[in-house]
């Protein structure tokens, strides 16, 4: 298992105040790739080292931070609310369970970044393909109806 990064490091890194609710949120997130909110307000609420008494609005505050210095990224597949993970950068994409919502990171599909060449870029320089791909997990796929 890789060993958790030096959240107070990643924090300064990205030019952003190490404080405990950053700090508990980048621990949360890290701990529970594909997480909710509600999943990571628990989270950090349990961690009374780092969040304890966090509101529910500062750790949104925190996640929208996170997310625009480019520590953590949002993920929303369509029909589920806003998910949160630390893998970043490497323009992975995602498998989603029909039935369960499980969420699981996929690789690049095919050559490196954009991974899928656009039919038409209609001008744009494309820097990124987000790409969700659905089916259903090997549990959903072998529990009795």
């Amino acid at each position: 298992m890789t060993p958790a990064p030096d959240f107070e490091q990643l924090l300064r890194g990205a030019e952003l105040r190490v404080t405990r609710p950053r700090v508990a949120v980048l621990a949360a997130v890290h701990a529970q790739p594909h997480a909710d909110t509600d999943a990571l307000i628990a989270a950090v609420r349990a961690d009374t080292t780092q969040g304890g008494d966090v509101s529910h609005q500062a750790v949104y505050d925190v996640l929208r931070a996170l997310t625009t210095a480019g520590l953590i990224r949002r993920i929303q597949p369509s029909g589920s609310v806003a998910r949160y993970e630390t893998r970043v950068g490497d323009n992975h994409h995602h498998v989603v369970c029909r039935r369960c919502g499980a969420i699981g990171d996929v690789d690049c599909a095919v050559g490196e970044v954009p991974c899928l060449t656009a039919s038409a870029d209609n001008g744009f320089v494309i820097d990124e393909a987000e790409v969700i791909y659905w089916g259903t997990c090997p549990d959903c796929s072998t529990a009795r109806l």
